[in-house]
Parts: structure tokens; C-alpha cells; sequence
């Protein structure tokens, strides 16, 4: 290992876990507040996109993040923002605890992508904790059977697959800019979340909290999908998954949602698959993904 792999390395891991904390903080903005899903979709991405992008001009760095970013960073931009909505909606429709638990399993799932579109061999470990992963979300699942919440934990599972997905496209595009294509994916939700739900009828103390969130929501974003660039793409998304516990505690602390027995069950087999996948990774270094230029 060479001292700059090291260096991308470590801050790759200090990035992915910084996201992690904001964005565990995303289940009490979305359910703290009387808006509907689409109104916090609105505002949220209004106030991230505003951010980012001031924050990319202000930086110099418009041309690059923005004007170069080429299809890739469109197509990023895309699948960003049909993950966001998915994630966001999901919050309205099950709760926390099994929107951060099915969502956790995006590296497991990220494993697969990569063997897939980029060969990255899973390995037996690997494929051992998919298996175990895949369970815990239907143990999760079935719990919510009955109770209206599958529609709610369907679309934390879409958030799963597009949060893999785009791991897997960073590390095969690595030069693509993160901050771009993040506030773009914003700005692509705001005429549908606009027609879905009238905005201007949200508060002004609701739409100064959703401010909050979308300055949280694009550092968090940002954040990760620079670091998705230095980490393997299983070791990347088993260090999202550290915000699983801490959007459970804040959600039993402050929104007094207490998870039911079949979450605590399928969350046990979603991150015990998820922590064995990722030690099977634990040697994995960047840099190992070939060309596809």
C-alpha cells in the first residue's frame, strides 16, 4: 500500500462516516414536520440545490462540476434523484427504523452490482452475507404486512438499489464530479414534486426546518460520493450503514417510534450480512476497478 492509497483510503473512510451521521438525521426531518412527502421533496431540494451550488461557484469550480460533467453526470444526477424521492417518501409511509435497516443492505447489493458491471469478485463471505441480508428484509417486510407499511419499505428498498448503484458507477467513473450532479438531482425533483403537492402551502417555520435538512442533505451527499471514489464499493456502503443505529436511537428519543419485533429480528440478519460482507472486503484496496473508457 502506498502512502497516497493510504491517504485516500483513510479519508474516504473519514467522509463516508461523517455522511453517515447527517444523514441519519433524515427520518426526523421528514417526519418532524406536517408536510407531505412531496412538499419536503419540493423544499428540500430547493434549498440543497441552492446551497450547492453557490457553494460550487463560490469555490470556482462551476465549469468543472457543472458544465463538464457529460452524460455520466447526468445520468447520475438521475438515479440520485429517484433514490431521494424513494427515500424521503418511504419515511412518510413505514418507519425509521425499517427505512434505515432495508436501506443498510445497499452494500450487499453493491457487491453484486460490481461483480456484475465491473467484476469485482463478492467472494464466499460476500455472497453468505447477501444471503443472510436478503432474509432480514423479508423477515422485515413480512412484519409490515398487514399494517400498510410494505408500500413504505418497497420504496426504502428502491433507495437501496439506487444508493448501490450509484457506489458502483463512482468507482467505475471516478473522475465524474460529486457536488454537480447532487444539486442537480435536486433540481430534476422540483417541477414533478411541484405538480404532486402545492408547495407555497407548507409554513414558514416548516419551510425553515426543510432549509435545515437541505443543507444537511447536500454536505451528507456530497460528502459520500467523494468518498464512494476512494473505497471499494463494499467497504464504501458497509460505512453508510453507521448511520442505521443512530437513526433508530434518535427516532426512539425523539419521535418515540419503537421498532416491532419482526424489525428487530430482520434489522439483526440485515446487519449481521452486512458486517460479514464487509469484513470479507476489509483488504480490499482502490484503484482495483479497470477502465471502461
Amino acid at each position: 500500500m502506498t502512502a497516497t492509497t493510504d491517504t485516500a483510503r483513510h479519508a474516504g473512510i473519514a467522509l463516508m462516516l461523517g455522511s453517515a451521521m447527517l444523514f441519519s438525521t433524515a427520518g426526523l426531518f421528514t417526519k418532524g414536520v406536517e408536510a407531505s412527502a412531496w412538499q419536503v421533496i419540493f423544499w428540500r431540494g430547493v434549498f440543497s440545490a441552492v446551497l450547492t451550488f453557490g457553494a460550487i461557484a463560490l469555490r470556482g469550480h462551476w465549469r468543472r462540476e457543472v458544465m463538464q460533467m457529460g452524460w455520466r453526470g447526468l445520468l447520475i444526477a438521475a438515479i440520485g434523484a429517484t433514490a431521494t424521492a424513494a427515500f424521503l417518501s418511504a419515511f412518510k409511509m413505514t418507519s425509521v427504523a425499517n427505512v434505515a435497516l432495508i436501506y443498510s443492505a445497499s452494500p450487499l447489493v453493491a457487491a453484486a452490482l460490481a461483480w456484475w458491471v465491473i467484476r469485482e469478485a463478492p467472494g464466499r463471505m460476500m455472497v453468505l452475507g447477501a444471503a443472510i441480508g436478503m432474509v432480514g428484509i423479508a423477515v422485515i417486510m413480512g412484519g409490515s404486512v398487514g399494517h400498510g407499511h410494505l408500500a413504505g419499505d418497497l420504496l426504502a428498498l428502491t433507495m437501496a438499489l439506487g444508493l448501490a448503484l450509484l457506489f458502483v458507477l463512482y468507482r467505475v467513473w471516478p473522475d465524474v464530479p460529486a457536488a454537480g450532479p447532487t444539486a442537480l438531482s435536486s433540481v430534476l425533483l422540483l417541477p414533478v414534486a411541484g405538480l404532486m403537492a402545492p408547495p407555497l402551502e407548507v409554513s414558514s417555520a416548516e419551510i425553515g426546518i426543510l432549509a435545515c435538512f437541505g443543507l444537511v442533505f447536500a454536505l451528507a451527499s456530497v460528502m459520500m460520493l467523494n468518498a464512494a471514489k476512494r473505497l471499494p464499493s463494499g467497504q464504501a456502503g458497509l460505512l453508510s450503514t453507521a448511520e442505521t443505529p443512530f437513526a433508530i436511537l434518535l427516532a426512539w428519543l425523539i419521535l418515540s417510534e419503537v421498532p416491532v419485533v419482526a424489525t428487530w429480528i430482520g434489522g439483526a440478519l440485515v446487519m449481521g450480512g452486512v458486517i460479514l460482507g464487509g469484513l470479507a472486503r476489509a483488504s480490499d484496496q482502490p484503484g482495483s476497478v479497470p477502465s471502461t473508457t
